[in-house]
């Protein structure tokens, strides 16, 4: 360990750790530009790095940009990452009472300690987790799937039939490119570019940033924007991990196994945090209207999510998200190959690497002060003003994930689909998550029909399948007989 600490604390290596978290913050903050991205940007870079500042450099970026696509989540309502999409309705509200200081410091300190949770974990368990993921096959990632999909109709603040509408939507719309059975092209009306799908990133942008431009726009342009009071953090986050430290140390334990997982990542991490916060509080009917629980569930579970995809990669070379992915790469770059031999092989590397990590998210919290403190300015422009800035972002950030003008396209029809869902009261959030994991469903289940010739009991045939199977089956039955039970008594109570 001594050894490890030399390797670490290197003038070099701290300063690539600043040097990236400061670029995470500003990369992650900006709306389209994700995680992934302000990582796949620093590869050229770490050609000309050691293997420890470099692949420090990827870790850093990709934990400060996770908690960086809060602030215009919690501010605009824009989610800078698909990670902050499953409660930036919970961080705006709060913004709306004027208490953006209790979102924003909720945010922080959970993504931190979450972070710092998941270190731990990785260090501690990283073989064991491993061997798990490694057991996973499509039948397990299915149910996964459709357990997080049901999280978001289980959250929705509105009735579940609205809900289910909305993820409905979003399953189709997951639909349309290339059949993965077939190779025949569904639902592209003869557009080449539909042939991949329709991409999240400028899907997100759309759905969130351009259809509250509109709603700006059409409702409220001349009001007056909640002042943002950014004070007071420090004793914010101390008030947060007083009173949710259970519920940090349960969603940052949760998102280091989901993240584990190849494929899961902190997107579905965030989602089941927030809805088991909301199916176990004391006062579910705050969440949807401004409450610091939901956030602080679903933040720590999303950053603690970023360290446990380390584990496959390291351990197996399999990539737990697209972030490690990268990091994969830059290892056999640097003559290190993921396996399970790498904690002999290269262990001073990989722990040197899991400290990297640690100081990352020690560091997030005052430059994460900074970034809040900077950003409130935002909100202080005129909204005549802050709209056309928006929209601006929101086409550079679509047009910047594959450099093609059919993604800002993508972006404005999508944007003005969720407006109308909104209208009539349906909403967003279930119909991103059906576009993010409609196409991982679909692979798993023809792939798990494929293998049991049809049968539909190859469902549930492994034992970790059957478990979640029997979870999913159940919440379905309880959401659908809740449902029915409410539609039944509504008009009785009406008659009484």
């Amino acid at each position: 360990m001594v050894e490890v600490f030399q390797l670490v604390f290197q003038w070099e290596v701290l300063s690539v750790i600043v040097l990236a978290a400061c670029y995470g913050l500003f990369v992650g903050s900006v709306p389209g530009l994700t995680a992934t991205m302000s990582v796949a940007l620093l590869v050229p870079i770490t050609f000309f790095l050691d293997p420890v500042p470099a692949v420090a450099a990827i870790a850093t970026a990709a934990a400060t940009a996770i908690f960086a696509g809060d602030i215009p989540g919690a501010l605009l309502r824009i989610p800078g990452t698909p990670a902050s999409a499953a409660y930036v309705d919970e961080a705006f509200a709060l913004t709306q009472k004027g208490m953006a200081e209790r979102g924003l410091a909720t945010s922080l300190v959970t993504a931190s300690l979450g972070g710092l949770i998941g270190v731990g974990l990785l260090t501690i368990f990283a073989q064991q987790l491993a061997a798990v993921a490694v057991k996973f096959s499509s039948v397990e990632y299915f149910w996964l799937g459709c357990l997080g999909l049901t999280s978001a109709v289980a959250v929705s603040s509105a009735s579940l039939l609205r809900g289910a509408t909305s993820l409905f939507i979003g399953l189709f719309i997951s639909t349309v490119g290339i059949d993965i059975a077939t190779g025949h092209p569904r639902f592209t009306f003869g557009e080449m570019n539909l042939l991949d799908g329709v991409s999240f990133i400028p899907a997100m942008i759309g759905m969130f940033a351009l259809s509250q431009v509109i709603r700006t726009v059409a409702t409220d342009l001349d009001s007056v924007v909640p002042k943002a009071k950014i004070g007071g953090l420090v004793s914010e986050m101390i008030n947060v991990v007083r009173r949710y430290w259970r519920n940090i140390i349960r969603s940052s334990v949760l998102g280091n196994v989901l993240g584990a997982l190849p494929g899961a990542g902190a997107d579905i991490a965030a989602w089941v945090a927030y809805a088991l916060s909301k199916r176990f509080s004391k006062t579910p009917e705050k969440y949807g209207t401004g409450h610091a629980e939901g956030i602080a569930d679903a933040g720590a579970a999303n950053n603690s999510a970023v360290a446990g995809a380390w584990t496959p990669a390291l351990v197996f070379g399999i990539p737990g998200d697209t972030v490690t992915a990268i990091a994969i790469g830059v290892l056999m770059l640097k003559g290190i190959t993921p396996s399970p031999r790498v904690f002999v092989t290269d262990g001073q590397l990989v722990y040197a690497i899991f400290l990297a990590f640690a100081l990352a998210n020690l560091i997030l919290l005052p430059l994460g002060i900074i970034a809040i403190r900077a950003a409130r300015f935002a909100i202080a422009i005129p909204k005549r003003v802050l709209m056309p800035l928006i929209l601006i972002f929101c086409i550079i950030g679509s047009y910047a994930v594959d450099n093609t003008l059919f993604s800002v396209w993508i972006m404005l029809v999508l944007g003005l689909l969720a407006y109308l869902m909104e209208e009539n009261g349906i909403p967003i959030a279930p119909a991103i998550l059906g576009i993010v994991l409609g196409k991982i469903i679909e692979k798993n289940f023809l792939i798990t029909m494929i293998k049991t010739q049809g049968d539909p009991l190859g469902f549930f045939d492994r034992p970790v399948a059957g478990v979640l199977g029997v979870i999913t089956l159940g919440i379905w039955i309880y959401l659908i007989g809740s449902g029915i039970y409410a539609a039944v008594r509504k008009p009785k109570d009406a008659e009484a």
